[in-house]
């Protein structure tokens, strides 16, 4: 496993829709690499999720993972480790929820965006399986942000309202107790 650079808002790259895996891609030697080199750098970033658009690489496949003792988010709940490939996003509750987003490709901001609150995604697993989970609230949230990175969208894309974009260091001065 190796980490790598994230590439950064203003690469072009992130602005990509990306390829969709065959079958034989998904079980391929390079995907399994591919996988365990986001997982490596989600982790080392300190991220909940993390795209191959994030690392320079066009694909649909994401990871989704939030720990316990993780602290950028203290309303998450812990999952386990998720690969998601060639996803499909349905929503099932179109009603818009609020959260303060943050992206490992756009470091030190954050932005308040609104989306579905609950959502059904089918997509394919790491072994190439397919998966379909229904999934509502804060998840769902981080759902709909790394999957938007599979199909060129970035989050400050989805801000209704700039007023309500942040440096960190704002943000924690001046938003969270309005988060919370």
């Amino acid at each position: 496993m190796t980490i790598q650079k994230v590439i950064r808002m203003g690469n072009p790259l992130l602005l990509q829709e990306g390829r969709v895996l065959s079958l034989d891609e998904i079980k391929s030697i390079e995907i399994k690499t591919l996988r365990e080199d986001l997982l490596e750098t989600m982790r080392h970033e300190g991220g909940i999720g993390i795209a191959a658009a994030q690392i320079g690489i066009s694909l649909q496949l994401a990871l989704i993972q939030i720990k316990d003792d993780q602290s950028r988010y203290p309303e998450a709940k812990a999952t386990k480790l998720l690969t998601i490939i060639n996803p499909v996003i349905h929503i099932i509750d179109p009603t818009l929820q609020g959260f303060w987003e943050g992206c490992l490709s756009v470091p030190g901001l954050r932005g308040f965006v609104e989306r579905p609150r609950k959502i059904r995604v089918d997509f394919l697993d790491e072994h190439a399986q397919p998966q379909s989970l229904e999934i509502e609230d804060f998840l769902a949230t981080v759902f709909q942000h790394e999957l938007d990175h599979l199909f060129g969208k970035l989050y400050i894309h989805r801000i209704s309202d700039l007023t309500k974009l942040a440096y960190i260091e704002e943000f924690q001065d001046f938003w969270v107790s309005k988060a919370e």
